[in-house]
């Protein structure tokens, strides 16, 4: 029992490791993508502006114009613009953070992650093998992450294999 204890937790930390060094890849795939949203919203939000512009408004009072409208159409149109806008700051500002952060920590920034964006990055994501520096530590944190899972689990359901090696050699 003590030997398929230390194998079990050995296979969960690999397990872990391996896929924990996959989340530098994952937030580089990401980043492409929150670059491609961005440069799509910008082109909304640009003409949207230029067509306030033009029409002598402001974003702000053609957005009001939008809402004060009593056509529902409008109104419509004026919320779902109002929306992109709103997703286009965000993404902004979470490509903004990810210029602030290393490589090694960029996974961490996908805590705050666009869904959609997340959705179709997820969807498109194929796992790697790492060979950066950066995969490989996200790799040893997941092994000693997943190490420690495993133990405990182990631990908890008494698969724990110093008692039997113990045991095994007072017998001998």
């Amino acid at each position: 029992m003590a030997w398929v204890g230390q194998k079990l937790i050995y296979a969960v930390a690999l397990m872990v490791a391996v896929g924990a060094s996959q989340f530098p890849e994952f937030a580089q795939q990401y980043k492409q993508r929150l670059g491609g949203a961005i440069e799509e919203l910008g082109r909304l939000v640009s003409d949207f502006d230029r067509d306030a512009v033009n029409s002598g408004l402001s974003r702000g009072q053609a957005l009001d114009l939008h809402q004060r409208s009593t056509v529902p159409f409008f109104q419509a149109r004026g919320l779902s613009m109002r929306t992109t806008i709103d997703r286009y700051e965000t993404l902004m500002r979470q490509r903004d953070d990810f210029a602030k952060s290393s490589t090694l920590t960029q996974p961490l920034v996908l805590a705050r992650s666009d869904q959609a964006t997340f959705a179709g990055a997820w969807h498109d994501f194929s796992p790697a093998v790492p060979t950066t520096t950066d995969g490989l530590i996200w790799a040893a944190l997941g092994f000693l992450l997943g190490a420690a899972v495993a133990y405990g689990i182990a631990a908890i359901l008494g698969l724990g294999w110093r008692r039997s090696v113990l045991a095994m050699r007072r017998t001998r």
